[in-house]
């Protein structure tokens, strides 16, 4: 640990060791160490290395006496009451008190801050899930050439992510991202976490539609496809979370002429993400990381080895 020394300081703690030690003479020692032969002099009768404390021993107020001081004091432990509402009440009794010097005496005696009497509500921990729970959504982002339409999945676990980028946001398109997600993903998927888009779901009034495409392709996978509340879109935040982050490293931050140069830099940072992002919520682990420790544990979860998404020579 280094040393703490005065700013004004011109000798280290081995420097005043060196001299409490030495025979030689004062003049002597002034020369070698370049310092005042009054500083030799000064710590060759201490017989400590560490700095002399500065400022007065007692700390003590220069406008209030020992009495007010103990008044004040005793009037904030007793009544508990803010700042400004102690210094209302004992400037009758103090009447050369002024804000700052209430505060710096009670500061003086540790009592600057009330204790927190507040009942605060424990705080519920995210729900833990398996790997295979994922949040859909869709975003729209904006080239030279037009609208373009993120769909965007993340694994509310390993926190792996997959996006397509399509030219409309219609329910044909949202069947075939989902085929593809199936596809991408090395695990079976349990839970699929949506909102209530034309995209995903019927609405309201269409209670007694056909059930969707979407749907039917869920439950013959065998996945639970859940919707948010209407109107709570912080349900899907992870989702929501993810599309801010991706719109950050690209469209917040870069231009493209063309719709294939955001797909090309966008596929870029995804594999970036997915096999080279270390992240804190998994403990340092990357998504693709954390995906192969879980195959180690749970292996009857998994459809494919997560090893055949390494990049080589077959990718």
């Amino acid at each position: 640990m280094g040393q703490v020394l005065h700013g004004c300081a011109s000798t280290t703690e081995t420097v005043r060791r060196a001299i409490q030690h030495s025979q030689e003479s004062i003049r002597v020692l002034a020369e070698r160490y370049h310092i005042n032969p009054k500083t030799v002099a000064k710590w060759r009768r201490r017989a400590h290395t560490d700095d002399a404390p500065m400022g007065p021993t007692s700390p003590h107020s220069t406008t209030l006496s020992v009495d007010e001081e103990a008044l004040i004091v005793a009037f904030r432990e007793k009544t508990l009451l803010p700042l400004d509402d102690c210094l209302y009440a004992l400037q009758e009794s103090i009447p050369h008190l002024t804000r700052s010097t209430l505060h710096r005496c009670l500061k003086r005696h540790g009592i600057s801050r009330l204790p927190d009497t507040r009942e605060r509500p424990e705080k519920k921990r995210f729900k833990r899930y398996p790997i295979g729970y994922f949040h859909l959504d869709i975003a729209e982002v904006q080239t030279e050439e037009g609208k373009l339409y993120l769909f965007v999945a993340i694994d509310r676990t390993s926190k792996f992510t997959h996006v397509e980028v399509f030219d409309q946001a219609t329910r044909p398109l949202a069947v075939e991202f989902l085929r593809h997600l199936i596809a991408a993903v090395p695990y079976r998927i349990h839970t699929i976490l949506t909102d209530n888009g034309i995209q995903f779901a019927n609405q309201t009034r269409h209670k007694y539609a056909f059930p969707l495409l979407f749907d039917r392709i869920c439950a013959a996978h065998g996945i639970e496809h859940r919707l948010t509340k209407p109107k709570h879109p912080w349900t899907n935040g992870q989702a929501e979370r993810m599309i801010r982050t991706l719109k950050d490293a690209t469209v917040h931050r870069y231009y493209y002429a063309t719709h294939q140069e955001f797909k090309d830099h966008l596929q870029t940072y995804l594999m970036a993400y997915n096999l080279a992002r270390r992240l804190k919520t998994l403990k340092g682990l990357t998504p693709f990381e954390f995906i192969c420790h879980r195959w180690q544990i749970e292996p009857d979860r998994f459809t494919i080895s997560p090893y055949h998404h390494t990049l080589g020579l077959n990718t």
